[in-house]
């Protein structure tokens, strides 16, 4: 069983390298693997000979795809390991970080920045990624922490009840979307629309940093609860009877999920279905035990979104699809089988 694991994650660990340099290599402009290794030995303090392509390479990855390329790395890792997280809280290998409001509840946010703020007259353009981010995070904060208080009962949290306060808020919060929409104007409803179907195309240092920070603490953070998580599959009297704290455990797994989603459609717009197939798909290969299936879960899921977003830069080239298209591409046909697998 140890060498299965440490060959499954030297196997993700190679996948990720090679997404890496393939998303730094591979655009309009494409960067030999010669010159790629000089910038980045360069950008590591090596002492590197200039050259013309060298300083082209140099900017390119350095300003653009680098940025770009960390972005959809911490963005695919927190939002399957969140999907992990939902999976076992809910007992449900179909469960998605969605079902607790969050992605709904940052879009709402996102719609009330960009619609809200051109009827108010429009947003500075250098402020206008920030006021965007902080209301999509906030919204996303808002409607998870409504849904969580929803499914609190006699001190206890009932994971039906805050199952269907999601499914419900979800619904409203699409109605509100829907009524920003009907309000916005042609800029804006263009805007809102490529948001809500998500992209790394805004990538900045600036807009990193905070989300870079937060995938690391719930990178952290939830393998430390894998044993709690691991129990809580038998069941919450199992789990309570192994000596787990169930309600504090539900309460943080809710807040790390609440936390990291945010934060991803936030820097990201929405990018659906990352955080069910990759974790569904790995539970499939090593089984349920949360302690392997989480850092695997990390790696597979900022492998699949690096390789996404290539799919989004060069399928359409010069033009850029919207990389919540292409997961989407991907995982609805692979949540149908599962559908008629169950069912059949």
């Amino acid at each position: 069983m140890l060498n299965n694991n440490y060959r499954l994650f030297v196997l993700l660990g190679m996948l990720l390298l090679v997404a890496v340099a393939l998303s730094l290599a591979l655009g309009p402009v494409s960067i030999s693997l010669d010159n790629l290794a000089k910038v980045l030995g360069r950008n590591l303090g090596f002492r590197v000979d200039s050259t013309p392509a060298l300083e082209q390479a140099q900017l390119i990855v350095s300003q653009i795809r680098l940025p770009r390329a960390l972005l959809g790395l911490a963005v695919g890792a927190v939002l399957a390991l969140t999907g992990v997280a939902m999976q076992g809280l809910f007992r449900n290998p179909l469960a998605d970080p969605g079902l607790i409001g969050v992605s709904s509840g940052a879009a709402l946010g996102a719609a009330v920045a960009i619609v809200g703020g051109a009827m108010l007259g429009g947003i500075p353009d250098a402020l206008s990624p920030y006021i965007l981010s902080i209301c999509a995070f906030t919204g996303g904060l808002g409607v998870t922490a409504l849904v969580y208080r929803l499914g609190r009962r006699d001190g206890q949290t009932h994971v039906a009840t805050m199952l269907l306060a999601g499914i419900a808020l979800t619904a409203l919060a699409g109605a509100a979307i829907g009524l920003f929409t009907y309000l916005a104007d042609d800029a804006t409803l263009r805007t809102l629309t490529f948001w809500n179907l998500g992209s790394l195309n805004g990538a900045s240092y600036a807009r990193l940093w905070p989300l870079l920070l937060i995938t690391c603490a719930v990178a952290l953070w939830l393998p430390r609860r894998a044993k709690a998580l691991n129990a809580l599959l038998l069941g919450e009297s199992e789990a309570r009877h192994l000596g787990f704290s169930v309600e504090k455990l539900k309460g943080e797994l809710v807040f790390c999920t609440a936390l990291g989603v945010g934060a991803a459609v936030a820097a990201a717009g929405m990018i659906g279905f990352v955080g069910l197939v990759v974790p569904h798909v790995l539970r499939l290969a090593v089984g349920p035990d949360h302690r392997v299936l989480l850092p695997a879960a990390a790696l597979a899921g900022a492998s699949l979104l690096l390789f996404a977003d290539l799919a989004a830069r060069l399928v359409l080239a010069p033009a850029e699809m919207p990389i919540g298209i292409v997961t989407a591409l991907i995982g609805a046909p692979f949540f149908l089988y599962l559908l008629l697998k169950s069912r059949f």
